[in-house]
């Protein structure tokens, strides 16, 4: 069944993107001074959120697609759990996002760094999300 076959894919391709933000991408960010860390963030933030809601939403309907078509829960759990990701990032994150968003890099300095590790403890969970929702559906198209 491709529909769920291509959610398992889309799932691991969000969870790898996250986990590289938080293995990678924002350990590296931290050896930046306060203003760099905030210039490098904007962008890749407005990157990273267009790339991983795309991703979050293909994923959750193929998803429903190959619970659909097939009735078992594993599917819907998955793209749900998937799908968690937005609620989370719109009502958990965004104020973060918000307020670091309209930091101008020349004020940046301890209150800003706090608040991108506080970005990443969060970002943290929407990799938790990804992982899970992949496991739900590798666990679907084993079963």
């Amino acid at each position: 069944m491709i529909s769920g076959h291509l959610a398992l894919i889309v799932a691991a391709v969000f969870a790898g993107a996250a986990v590289y933000i938080n293995i990678a991408e924002h350990p590296a960010r931290r050896n930046l001074d306060e203003r760099s860390m905030l210039i490098q963030w904007k962008p890749a933030y407005k990157r990273g959120f267009a790339m991983q809601a795309s991703l979050a939403v293909a994923g959750f309907l193929l998803g429903l697609l190959a619970w659909w078509q097939t009735g078992g829960w594993l599917w819907l759990a998955g793209a749900l759990v998937l799908i968690a990701n937005w609620p989370f990032t719109l009502i958990v994150m965004m104020p973060v996002n918000n307020r670091l968003m309209a930091t101008d890099p020349v004020s940046a300095g301890p209150d800003s760094r706090e608040l991108l590790e506080r970005w990443a403890r969060l970002h943290a969970v929407r990799t938790a999300l990804g992982f899970a929702a992949t496991l739900l559906f590798l666990a679907a198209s084993l079963g």
